[in-house]
């Protein structure tokens, strides 16, 4: 198998136009990979370090210089020579350069986009899909390679839309019944039946951060009421050819051991909010909740879990972080049924792995996720067919870097069908 010959690294814009990493990884039989790594808005306190310069006169201090003198001063000299198709040997490497739990020496932004690089760079040696590249490192026992069940965000709120509603993301989700090519035909028309439904309504149609709708409505539950005028107009049966789905981003709406909703006059505890939850649950068939409660607000996790998981996904992100130990901690104290998994928030490719391996171990659904600060690298797609994941959750069918995943999507089912 050919080996490392070069590493390049350089600065480039994200889809909210803050600097991210670009990294081009060099064989020496001449093939080559290119990754670049996204950035989140809503960040969970227990994700990996997303190491930015801090220097207020270049790009408001968040340029990404220090993590790219990383990789070519550090990383780059290390990897030089060794084998592409070792990825775990690789990713371990990086980790142990960077020594810390947080990836706070490297960046985790700087780690995986070599890590990403590496894989594509080694996959085009082997002359394979990226997607049945990685597949080599998942443990494949009785796992079928799939296309997961999208989850497409048309409407935003929270930090993604400048806080316009309480919860950050509503999420319409085709049955598990329709193929990739018809869940993205129904997630397209019903991003275009809200445009019309919005619009004629008097409001904005203006989109947010992942591409949804993101109007100024006086609660969250009328956000989830265009969801269904949508589906309605276009004769789809909730929860039966279609279901509703929330990131709540709980985290973002709590102070003083409360949670505060433009849906309610008083501060909420833990058990208001979950029985609040249940209330949209039972108007609206929820499948899937992410985030439901602040990320170390562990009593209501369990409650809303206990409450709530016989029926809908309850999905840790800012809770779980891509990280074992949290993940483990969720595991033993009941807290979800579901995990998002994002690569940048652990730093390489096999920890990611790793989590994904764990968490099928538990029984959690699996939801491989986007990040708002995208870029147009569809990395993500392959990775998520690879670990056969539940789920995957790349926002709205629109914007380019939204786009790309879910083109990249109908590719790799076109391929699937010729296996």
């Amino acid at each position: 198998m050919a080996k490392i010959k070069q590493i390049i690294a350089r600065e480039i814009l994200n889809a909210k136009g803050q600097p991210t990493i670009e990294t081009t990884v060099i064989l020496t039989d001449g093939s080559f990979g290119v990754a670049s790594v996204p950035t989140g808005t809503s960040v969970g306190e227990y994700e990996a370090t997303d190491l930015r310069d801090g220097d207020e006169k270049r790009y408001q201090g968040k340029g990404v210089l220090k993590a790219i003198s990383n990789i070519e001063q550090i990383i780059a000299p290390a990897l030089i020579g060794m084998e592409a198709s070792k990825q775990p040997e690789i990713d371990r490497k990086m980790i142990e350069m960077d020594g810390t739990q947080n990836k706070g020496k490297l960046g985790a932004n700087a780690t995986l986009s070599v890590s990403e690089a590496v894989a594509k760079a080694a996959a085009r040696s082997s002359i394979l899909p990226l997607f049945m590249y990685l597949r080599g490192f998942v443990k494949r026992e009785n796992l079928p390679l799939k296309v997961p069940i999208p989850l497409f965000n048309v409407l935003n709120g929270g930090l993604h839309a400048g806080k316009n509603l309480d919860f950050q993301e509503f999420l319409v989700i085709p049955a598990s019944s329709k193929s990739y090519s018809e869940s993205l035909n129904l997630g397209s028309s019903m991003y275009f039946a809200l445009e019309k439904a919005l619009d004629s309504a008097g409001y904005s149609t203006l989109v947010g951060d992942e591409g949804g709708f993101g109007p100024k409505l006086d609660t969250n539950k009328d956000a989830i009421e265009f969801l269904k005028r949508a589906a309605d107009s276009l004769n789809l049966r909730i929860g039966f050819d279609i279901f509703f789905g929330l990131d709540a981003a709980a985290s973002n709406f709590y102070s003083e051991q409360r949670y505060h909703i433009k849906d309610k006059t008083m501060a909420l505890t833990s058990k208001d909010l979950s029985d609040y939850y249940q209330t949209l649950n039972s108007d609206y068939h929820l499948l899937y909740i992410e985030d439901p409660m602040s990320q170390d607000d562990w009593d209501g996790w369990k409650a809303c879990n206990e409450a709530l998981s016989n029926q809908t996904l309850i999905v840790g992100d800012d809770l779980t972080a891509t990280n074992p130990y949290r993940l483990q901690m969720a595991i033993n104290k009941k807290a979800i049924n579901g995990i998002i998994i994002k690569p940048n928030q652990i730093g390489t490719v096999i920890e990611s792995l790793a989590v994904i391996e764990v968490a099928r171990l538990a029984g959690l659904k699996i939801i491989v996720s986007h990040r708002s600060g995208e870029t147009n690298d569809d990395f993500i797609a392959d990775f998520a067919v690879a670990a056969s994941a539940d789920y995957c959750k790349f926002g709205a069918p629109a914007r380019g870097e939204r786009v790309s995943k879910y083109n990249r999507l109908l590719q790799i089912e076109r391929q699937l069908k010729s296996i």
